[in-house]
């Protein structure tokens, strides 16, 4: 088997030093993202609270108009 080869101390440090980078970048992009998440995430949640309402007087008016004697 061949020995690994000796690997310049500059691509070392260019390693690491763009690894450092990216996660420097994604904590700030994290930072910067999570509170555009957290709004869209109420919205959503909001929507769907006038949307499940909405649904179940859909379904409690559906319900009273098959409701009848002529059946």
């Amino acid at each position: 088997m061949v020995p690994p080869v000796a690997v310049s101390p500059l691509i070392k440090t260019a390693r690491w030093s763009a690894l450092l980078l990216g996660v420097f970048y994604g904590k700030q992009r994290f930072d910067y993202l999570k509170p555009i998440a957290e709004e869209e995430r109420k919205i959503e949640e909001a929507e769907k609270k006038a949307r499940e309402e909405q649904e179940r007087i859909y379904k409690q008016l559906s319900e009273a108009n098959s409701d009848t004697i002529l059946k």
